[in-house]
């Protein structure tokens, strides 16, 4: 028997032996004249696996248009867009083709792929914004709030520049294809979303730009993720003294251990004396600069029971907070916004152009929530994932923190040296897969671990600690032991 092609359609010439091979079970087929040698994968598989190479062979020379030229994958409602010279559409396993009467490729603009094109970003857009008839189906353009979604994407992500390169070229395009009026359209979206023009937008990461406060989508998703999770969760209260010699005792291991976290270790007993003394250490300056003004902030019981009401005093306290917390560190900015992307390891933060239209968002899903613990965890994780500033990030994160809980007269969330690996991969979790299992577990855990915990003296705080592990270097072999 001959060896078939993975997909292929037939012809008249071979339909006699086609049809041999479908009934011997070597072929069959999958849709109008399209067959395959693959018999163990569902029809529908391979269509969705192999859909580009599918319409090379049913429909070679169409255009990808529409909201396909836009989404480059199968809709929703499982469907592909093309443009071509007559209309009609064809039905596969979980796949329908529509082809719409239009214009063939424009050279230049549209790109080939196999028998096929892809209409052009600026021609792609154009075509969304053509009026269509509601017939009670899938639309093939895209909805004006998607578009505007998509074109302050390009402006948050690229800049201004790409957005007015977009526009120009779609301007050329619309002469080419006649479409003027979509053009018009495009024209003041864009304009609307860089604040330039009056048009009513939709979208709200479309209204943040055009108000010159744009914000990064998927971490204010993170952000809503993180917030589903823990809005009615009914946590445990464990409560902890706001003042007296047990607040300050706490105070010195969250600034000693909030600092370990970020590689700034000293000895236990060594960065107690820099605290009573005042004095930093000559040779670090700059360490002890670092886990003095952490103390200064999370050992004052006027900042730390302090909780924002608005965004205005959130930004507040969190600028002035973090230029006390890195006022040894001039080089780093403190309390200034950063200038340049940062990252860590693969983490790519929240762009500088971002930072503020972003905190804002993480602001507005926190300040519903309504028991200590749950604000502490939104606070701290949405100014992690933006990272606003050049340094100090986490120092400054777990201090907005621990406040929302001091405030609560709820016991601190303090991360011990030897679970610093959890503390790290319960938050690369949360962001790198929108999954706050661990992370709330591993920060309810350490707060439990906190509250029993005898700060009464420093003396005996140390000793308890030391008992359950808590100075240890992380390593797979040490755990955190509870009292």
């Amino acid at each position: 028997m001959k060896k078939f092609p993975f997909l292929f359609i037939s012809d008249t010439s071979h339909s006699a032996e086609i049809s041999r091979a479908v009934k011997s079970g070597h072929i069959r087929k999958i849709g109008p004249k399209l067959y395959t040698s693959n018999l163990k994968d569902s029809p529908e598989q391979i269509v969705r696996q192999n859909v580009w190479q599918i319409l090379s062979l049913l429909v070679p020379g169409t255009v990808v248009s529409h909201r396909s030229a836009i989404e480059n994958k199968i809709s929703p409602a499982g469907c592909i867009y093309v443009t071509g010279e007559y209309r009609r559409t064809i039905n596969l396993p979980g796949l329908k083709i529509f082809i719409q009467k239009g214009s063939g490729s424009l050279e230049g603009w549209d790109s080939p792929i196999l028998n096929l094109y892809v209409a052009c970003r600026e021609r792609a857009y154009l075509e969304n914004l053509l009026p269509v008839k509601d017939s009670g189906q899938e639309l093939k353009v895209l909805s004006r709030y998607e578009i505007e979604e998509r074109l302050a994407v390009i402006l948050g992500s690229n800049g201004e520049q790409e957005l007015n390169r977009l526009r120009d070229r779609a301007q050329d395009v619309a002469k080419l294809l006649k479409l003027e009026t979509a053009f018009t359209k495009l024209n003041k979206l864009i304009g609307a979303i860089q604040g330039t023009k009056k048009t009513n937008l939709s979208s709200p990461l479309s209204k943040a730009y055009s108000a010159g406060e744009g914000y990064e989508p998927k971490a204010v998703e993170r952000f809503a993720a993180l917030r589903a999770a823990i809005a009615d969760t009914p946590f445990p209260v464990r409560n902890a003294p706001d003042t007296g010699e047990e607040f300050y005792t706490t105070a010195f291991f969250d600034a000693y251990f909030s600092n370990f976290i970020e590689g700034t270790e000293f000895e236990v007993e060594e960065a107690f004396e820099i605290i009573d003394s005042g004095i930093v250490p000559p040779t670090r300056p700059e360490d002890g600069h670092d886990i003095l003004g952490t103390y200064r902030i999370v050992g004052s019981i006027d900042e730390m029971t302090k909780i924002p009401n608005t965004f205005e005093e959130f930004e507040d306290f969190l600028v002035s907070r973090h230029t006390v917390i890195l006022e040894g560190r001039p080089d780093k900015r403190p309390g200034q916004y950063k200038l340049r992307p940062n990252a860590a390891g693969l983490t790519r933060f929240v762009d500088p152009t971002l930072v503020r239209g972003t905190l804002r968002q993480g602001f507005e899903l926190y300040r519903g929530l309504a028991h200590p613990f749950a604000r502490a965890l939104a606070i701290m994780f949405f100014i992690l994932e933006v990272h606003p500033f050049d340094d100090g990030n986490g120092r400054i994160a777990r201090a907005m923190m621990n406040a929302e809980l001091v405030a609560g007269g709820q016991a601190r969330i303090i991360v011990p040296s030897v679970f610093r690996n959890e503390y790290l991969s319960g938050l690369k979790r949360m962001t790198n897969e929108s999954d706050p299992v661990a992370f709330i577990r591993q920060m309810q855990y350490v707060q439990n671990f906190i509250s029993k915990i005898d700060f009464s003296s420093k003396d005996g705080a140390i000793e308890q600690l030391r008992h359950c592990n808590a100075f240890a270097a992380p390593a797979n072999d040490i755990k955190l032991r509870m009292p």
